[in-house]
């Protein structure tokens, strides 16, 4: 959470590369395109621990403080 407060967006492959940086890839799968990802565990923690004040912007992979322009959900167009 510090690094998404720090950046206002935090990606997940920089989540990734950091995980195997310090040896904890068992918090990461393998996605049906056959690249790291994090788990469910994980993702659903994350969920847990930002509230609804952070949104998933699917196309670039990654997670964001939500603005007032966003619909209701997880999800973000950008």
């Amino acid at each position: 959470m510090k690094v998404l407060s720090n950046n206002r967006c935090l990606y997940q492959q920089d989540v990734v590369d950091h995980l195997i940086r310090t040896e904890n890839e068992q918090l990461l799968k393998e996605n049906a395109d056959g690249n790291l990802a994090l788990s469910n565990p994980v993702i659903n923690q994350f969920r847990k621990d930002s509230g609804a004040g952070v949104v998933w912007v699917k196309p670039d992979k990654y997670w964001r403080y939500r603005v007032p322009e966003d619909e209701d959900g997880r999800e973000a167009r950008g």
